[in-house]
């Protein structure tokens, strides 16, 4: 559902423009607001969440999807945990809907989906993988990269209940609004892929606002 956000940029607490390729690693307090901005349009950006006072308890889609008895996440949506518990709720979307199924770009799956030759080329794990190893204050490795919202990017279901890849719906300028309840540790890879047409084959920046 698409719903504009009543918060001021102007009296914005933080915030930061994410390169292409780039990650971005903060704890978003209980009660803060986190707005994310699909500055040019059509750019996929691959988050993961956390309880900042557990890392172990972390954004469920399983959970999620049964909750809310919806594969899309849009306004009203709530981001529920491993343990059952609801993480952060989206209060404000000027996209329409954000895809919980797809997974995220690896390496192997550029071979697969791409080419063998793919294999080289930066992926979103990669970028997970480096922020939780820069990050050691964390304590997290590479077992709690789980599962991940792939805000702004377009997924359809077929009629045989696979998934496809489709044309973004996203435009420059639009954004997802997310409202903490509980201090989450958010992780961000602002997706590299240069292989999927979504993005014109052109990743780029995205950028974040925190409200307390």
């Amino acid at each position: 559902m698409i719903k504009e956000s009543l918060l001021n940029p102007a009296d914005v607490a933080y915030r930061e423009t994410i390169a292409a390729g780039d990650y971005w690693m903060k704890v978003v307090r209980a009660g803060d607001t986190l707005r994310i901005v699909d500055l040019e349009g059509n750019q996929a950006a691959d988050t993961l969440f956390y309880s900042a006072a557990n890392p172990a308890e972390r954004y469920s889609a399983v959970d999620t999807i049964r909750e809310q008895g919806n594969v899309y996440l849009t306004t009203g949506s709530q981001l529920v945990s491993n343990e059952g518990n609801p993480m952060l709720t989206i209060v404000a979307d000027t996209c329409g809907r954000h895809d919980t199924l797809g997974g995220a770009c690896a390496t192997e799956s550029n071979q697969v989906r791409y080419d063998l030759g793919k294999h080289h080329m930066h992926a979103c794990r990669d970028s997970w993988l480096l922020a939780v190893s820069e990050h050691p204050e964390f304590a997290m490795s590479k077992r709690d990269i789980t599962h991940n919202i792939n805000f702004f990017m377009n997924v359809p279901i077929t009629a045989d209940g696979g998934l496809s890849f489709a044309d973004g719906i996203s435009a420059p300028g639009k954004y997802v609004e997310l409202t903490a309840h509980m201090d989450v540790i958010v992780l961000i890879s602002n997706c590299p892929q240069l292989n999927n047409p979504c993005n014109a084959y052109n990743p780029t920046p995205v950028e974040v606002l925190v409200w307390h």
